[in-house]
């Protein structure tokens, strides 16, 4: 992951609420939290799903239109203000380039597929017990870098039932 974290050649500051992806919006670049956290969501008849989270040395995207160059119905806010290193497609292209470092773009690409299907198993898992012990155990730095009522978003549940869950 090093290698195409040194690509950027630019970072930017989002401060907390601000957005650095909007719904509708082509998102071709991929992000190095340096500091901060960032939530991905999208609204279900106006209701904020969040899909996940980055927090300090994540790397996060759009990844729908990271891949396809299309618009995305996926929105990326700061939780709190965030610092990103930015690689876009362009430079990620030309890093491709040489076979030598696809090995390391398909790990990152596994990686991400894979957190991906966890994510799915937490969401089909049908109890909010069980929901809270998977991700406590895969994420347990979540917790101290994400407010509570986001987690309870990503985990289908009211804020309520996970405090009491926390509690337990």
């Amino acid at each position: 992951m090093d290698e195409i974290i040194e690509l950027s050649n630019k970072e930017i500051v989002i401060e907390r609420n601000e957005y650095l992806k909007i719904k509708g919006s082509v998102d071709t670049n991929l992000y190095y939290i340096v500091s901060g956290s960032l939530r991905v969501y999208f609204l279900d008849d106006h209701v904020e799903q969040t899909i996940r989270f980055g927090y300090k040395e994540n790397l996060i995207v759009s990844l729908d239109s990271f891949l396809t160059r299309q618009p995305s119905d996926l929105l990326i806010q700061a939780i709190k203000k965030t610092v990103v290193k930015v690689v876009n497609r362009i430079q990620i292209d030309k890093f491709l380039e040489l076979e030598s470092n696809r090995e390391e773009w398909t790990k990152i690409l596994e990686n991400l597929a894979l957190q991906q299907m966890e994510r799915e198993i937490d969401v089909l898992t049908s109890s909010p017990k069980e929901r809270y012990k998977r991700v406590l155990k895969r994420s347990p730095l979540l917790f101290q870098e994400i407010p509570n009522r986001y987690i309870a978003n990503y985990l289908r549940m009211s804020a309520e039932t996970l405090s009491r869950l926390k509690k337990s």
